[in-house]
């Protein structure tokens, strides 16, 4: 059965504009029976690493805030503090980085909360019992919501070739601990270089899983737990994620996280993805490249796996952009993506969703 993925282009005429358009989005999804009275909704999305201009403007984000509370809702926005050590790795950075990039209470008219907590470590875990994971660990202030709303920037992306739906809330939604099970199966590294014998590390580990040895920090794979708040703690940076899960599997196992944020959540969860400055990589970096293609528009649908599918399918029938990073694959109908990214697969996220039963990859596209 084809699940439906409503699309405005960026046309926009006296008496309607580009903001209108999202309004009238969210009412095609019947937004109204999904969000009941009272309902905390968690707005996730990116708010843009410190120096990336690519993410959503808060004035979309203050229409959807105003829509939900006309069907009573009691909307917040979200996302989860990173892995990585950056503008968003803590509480305090996240919400600095978040105002910075205009999402203050004036603009978006609704508070900020971070799912994860001050470190990273406040979390859920979420039993699903599938194939690469039988629990996950979510931020617990999204589990905790009542519904959901998901407003990702669709982009590339360096290990999953694009971020959307998927992506936004299956690696956003992920505590430290949950993001590390996805990316790495063993614990953070210590580059023994960089380590200055601080002790800092040692002090902050809940397992006591971290020692000095010979004035270096040591870690006992068997006591750590993978929650990686050493990484944020070490002043020196010299205990880092060891990217070393295939690509495959990582694909695997941010489908499984969103099954887990969205467990109890399937009839409370609407997604919009906005196609627009499609730049090649994340907006966890602090700089944004060329967008490939030119603008789209914006989508909506009930469906995380349908309106991926639709917004990787409108990238890559779009014209590729010559002055862009991209050097082959221009044609319309030709993968961006893979032009980009060319080790990554990225169907397998939408093959492995479709098969746990998150959603269809076959969809109706229908222009509002």
């Amino acid at each position: 059965m084809k699940s439906a993925v409503y699309f405005a282009d960026l046309r926009t005429k006296p008496g309607e504009n580009l903001v209108d358009k999202v309004k009238r989005l969210l009412e095609r999804v019947d937004l109204a029976a999904r969000i009941e009275e009272r309902a905390l909704v968690a707005v996730k999305l990116h708010f843009g690493e410190a120096g990336n201009t690519a993410y959503i403007r808060p004035v979309f984000i203050r229409k959807i805030v105003d829509v939900l509370k006309e069907v009573g809702g009691r909307p917040f926005l979200t996302d989860a503090n990173t892995l990585y050590v950056g503008s968003r790795s803590d509480s305090v950075a996240h919400l600095t980085t978040a105002i910075r990039n205009g999402f203050t209470y004036a603009v978006v008219d609704a508070p900020l909360i971070i799912a994860d907590g001050l470190r990273g470590g406040n979390e859920t875990a979420i039993t699903v019992n599938l194939k690469r994971f039988k629990r996950v660990y979510i931020g617990a202030e999204i589990v905790r919501a009542d519904a959901i709303v998901s407003v990702a920037h669709f982009k590339g992306h360096e290990l999953s070739g694009f971020g959307g739906a998927i992506k936004n809330l299956g690696m956003g939604c992920a505590s430290r601990k949950g993001k590390l099970a996805q990316h790495s199966t063993v614990s953070p590294k210590v580059r023994r270089k960089k380590c200055e014998g601080c002790g800092e590390c040692v002090t902050y580990c809940a397992q006591d899983a971290i020692a000095l040895i010979d004035e270096k920090a040591n870690i006992d794979s068997k006591k750590c737990v993978g929650c990686g708040e050493c990484i944020i703690i070490c002043p020196n940076q010299a205990i880092q994620i060891q990217w070393d899960q295939a690509i495959p599997v990582f694909l695997e196992n941010m489908v499984e996280y969103t099954a887990g944020v969205l467990k109890g959540k399937r009839d409370s969860a609407i997604f919009l993805n906005f196609i627009t400055q499609v730049s090649p990589a994340c907006d966890c970096y602090a700089n944004n490249d060329a967008p490939i293609v030119p603008d789209i528009g914006i989508l909506s649908s009930t469906d995380p796996v349908a309106i991926d599918q639709a917004s990787a399918d409108l990238v890559n029938n779009a014209e590729g952009l010559k002055h862009s990073c991209l050097t082959r694959n221009f044609k319309p109908g030709e993968d961006k993506f893979r032009a980009i990214y060319p080790n990554v697969d990225w169907e397998i996220q939408l093959k492995y969703a479709e098969e746990i039963g998150l959603g269809s990859r076959t969809y109706e596209l229908v222009r509002i």
